[in-house]
């Protein structure tokens, strides 16, 4: 999977200087930081064939089944304030969306903060974790990416068949891993580019275009309350800003609050 991934590579400038593969792994991101502990070096991607442990925002878990999916975290040491990466996460979402249509035509769509949807399923999870030195300054970000690619709807769990994706039960085909786990990693390194060289507006764009969060009447989830708001916009932060039924506008950060559709997931 390796050889076959930097056999398909294009030119990268930082991410994807460095492939490591390993068949099995409890988490592409809690061992990525490991190896940013020991010292390795900026752009390095790991993948994985599988992961035992594979975690999603706010504890939850991210199903890895071996060979069905593609599994990988990137690990990044920008020299930005940590404000600069707060739509990091997100603008992985358009970057991934401009991946798996490049590599096999999907036309995905994004639900705010940073899930990748094909035809209203999950398709791809995007997890963000940084650390700080002691004095307070950013030492690394690691960046995991998941895909489903090759899954079938009875490999997810019962609970989540009606929410989840792959590209195979949504285009009806099956693909290779490594084309697309190399299109995956040529994104981002555009996109990590464009963060340090502060150009980002290309992907704000995208991303509005694409959130289908935006102009919807949505539920905002938090600590098991439930308030109604209509999505009007992000910043370029991607914050999400909300207007309540009185008039009211807030604007909602990653974290603060949980948005689901009226009727479920997305709708």
């Amino acid at each position: 999977m390796q050889n076959e991934i930097k056999a398909c590579l294009g030119p990268v400038v930082r991410v994807g200087k460095e492939i490591a593969y390993l068949p099995s792994v409890t988490s592409t991101n809690d061992l990525m930081k490991t190896m940013a502990e020991a010292g390795a070096a900026e752009g390095t991607v790991l993948v994985a064939g599988e992961q035992t442990q594979g975690k999603g925002r706010l504890g939850r878990s991210f199903t890895s089944a071996a060979g069905k999916g593609i599994y990988l975290s990137a690990l990044l040491r920008p020299s930005l304030p940590p404000e600069a990466l707060l739509p990091l996460t997100g603008f992985t979402a358009e970057a991934m969306g401009r991946a798996l249509k490049r590599a096999v035509g999907a036309k995905t769509q994004i639900k705010w903060v940073n899930d990748l949807l094909l035809n209203g399923k999950k398709l791809c999870g995007i997890l963000t974790e940084s650390a700080f030195s002691t004095e307070g300054r950013l030492s690394y970000v690691v960046v995991g990416i998941g895909v489903n690619v090759n899954y079938d709807r009875e490999d997810f769990p019962e609970e989540l068949r009606d929410m989840a994706g792959s590209l195979r039960t949504e285009l009806g085909q099956t693909f290779p891993l490594a084309p697309i786990a190399a299109v995956m990693v040529e994104e981002l390194d555009r996109l990590y580019g464009a963060l340090l060289a502060g150009d980002t507006e290309g992907y704000l764009t995208g991303y509005r275009k694409n959130c289908l969060t935006l102009d919807r009447d949505v539920l905002l989830v938090k600590n098991g309350l439930s308030t109604p708001a209509h999505a009007l916009d992000v910043d370029e932060a991607l914050g999400l800003l909300v207007r309540y039924p009185n008039g009211e506008e807030a604007l909602i950060r990653s974290g603060e609050a949980s948005v689901r559709g009226l009727a479920g997931y997305v709708s």
